[in-house]
Formats: C-alpha cells, sequence, structure tokens
C-alpha cells in the first residue's frame, strides 16, 4: 500500500499575522513544487482566514488547531467546525496531548470532535501518545490503543477514509527528546494493528500516520523512512521555513 506522506505544521500559540504570512509566503516560494507530500500548516484561529487567502493558489494546506463539539451556541470563546471550514480550511488537529493535558479533554470529548470534524467536512488529524510516566511503566501500548478505541468507536471505515492520526510521545514534545526509531516503529505498527482490529486490515492499510515530538530536519529522514510512519506532526521547526522545507523535503 502506497500512501502519500503529510507533513503538518502546527504552530500552536504563535505567530501574528504579519508573522504567518510571511512564514508561508516563506516556504511556498522556496519550496515551489514539493513532490509527492500533502503538505498542512495549522496557524493559530486568527490567522487561518488570512492564512488561507495568501495560499489560495498553493499547495499549501490549511488547518485548525482545535474545534468545539457543537457548531454553534452559548459557548463564549469556543470555534465551531462550521467557522473554520467557512475560512477555507479544510483539516483539523483533534486530541492533541496539550489538550488533553491542560484542557482535560478526555477520549469521549475527542470522539465528539470528531463527529463535528466530519460534519463540517473537515479532515481530522487525531493526536494519541503516552506520558512519560506511561511509558516507563510500559503502557504505551495500552494507552494509545485506549486513546484510538475510545475515539473511533462509533465511526464507519468510510466516515474514516480521509483521517490522519498523529502518534506525539508527550514526554517527546517541545523538549529536545526524540523517540529512537525502534521506538516509533513498533508504536506506528502497533496502531495499525489496533485500526485493523477495529475496523479492518485494508482499512489499516490506508490510514496515514505521523509521528510528532521533537522533529526537526537532522532526524526526519531517519523517522520518515520508516515504513509506518507516513508522515511529521511538527512543533517548534514549523516556525522556521528552512527548517520547515527541509523536513518536507525528507518526506518525498
Amino acid at each position: 500500500m502506497t500512501r502519500t506522506p503529510i507533513i503538518a505544521g502546527n504552530w500552536k500559540m504563535h505567530m501574528t499575522l504579519e508573522d504567518a504570512k510571511d512564514l508561508v509566503l516563506g516556504i511556498h516560494h522556496t519550496l515551489k513544487f514539493p513532490g509527492n507530500v500533502d503538505v498542512v500548516v495549522a496557524p493559530p484561529f486568527t490567522a487561518l482566514t488570512t492564512v488561507v487567502a495568501v495560499l489560495k493558489e498553493s499547495y499549501i494546506d490549511v488547518a485548525a488547531q482545535n474545534l468545539h463539539e457543537k457548531d454553534q451556541g452559548a459557548y463564549t470563546g469556543e470555534i465551531s467546525g462550521n467557522f473554520i471550514k467557512n475560512t477555507g480550511a479544510n483539516y483539523v488537529i483533534i486530541g492533541h496531548s496539550e489538550r488533553r493535558q491542560y484542557f482535560h479533554e478526555t477520549n469521549e470529548q475527542i470522539g465528539e470532535k470528531i463527529t463535528a470534524a466530519l460534519r463540517n467536512d473537515l479532515i481530522p488529524i487525531l493526536c494519541v501518545g503516552e506520558t512519560l510516566e506511561q511509558r516507563t511503566a510500559n503502557e504505551h501500548f495500552a494507552v494509545t490503543q485506549k486513546q484510538i478505541t475510545e475515539a473511533l468507536k462509533d465511526f464507519s471505515e468510510i466516515e474514516l477514509e480521509k483521517m490522519v492520526i498523529a502518534y506525539e510521545p508527550v514526554w517527546a514534545i517541545g523538549t529536545g527528546e526524540v523517540a529512537t526509531v525502534e521506538q516509533i516503529d513498533e508504536i506506528h505498527k502497533h496502531i495499525r494493528t489496533v485500526l485493523g482490529e477495529m475496523f479492518s486490515g485494508s482499512f489499516a492499510d490506508k490510514v496515514r500516520i505521523q509521528y510528532g515530538g521533537s522533529v526537526k530536519p537532522s532526524n526526519a529522514k531517519d523517522i520518515l523512512s520508516l515504513e509506518h510512519v507516513d508522515g511529521a506532526l511538527v512543533g517548534g521547526a514549523a516556525l522556521k521555513a528552512m527548517d520547515f522545507i527541509e523536513i518536507i523535503k525528507a518526506a518525498v
């Protein structure tokens, strides 16, 4: 099964409008033909419309970093999938470890957010991964399996055919620590096995699984060359055009 790699840059709470414009134009103009790879950037909500407009004729697609379960209502400060789709974005990151950690999002809530994304024709990038304590206790397989099965239990293969999964060990996000290629390889295989058991082997073979956690130009090639790794969810390195470009190149 040949899966098109996908490199996504999660900007988190960084980038003013001008910074956002400069960054995406720097990526687009420096790397005009990326090859067989899908490229996505995830700006803050405030920059979504601007970035979509700047990238209108570009190969770069746009994601939101989160969404609310409902499409409208009395939810002060929240952003709905309907609003996100209206900006022109096509992807949304769901269940990022920082959302789980700081905002106490549960697997059930994450499942509801996936429903909201699909209802609004947004492609979900579902994040899963274990903490350092869970890794040390050898619970990483069980944790990722629980996150996937509880979030996806109410969906069909057809509904999830475009879904992307991002495995992000919490202990490697923004820390400079990176899982070894052996650790990355075995957990990605495990995730594909879980999907096969939940749905079917053919479905599991189609789903793209990214790695996220201190991905940078110096380690991208080794990570992206692994059989079951289909891209990267990039944090800090996505804020620098040349670093992000080098990671894109490593995926082709």
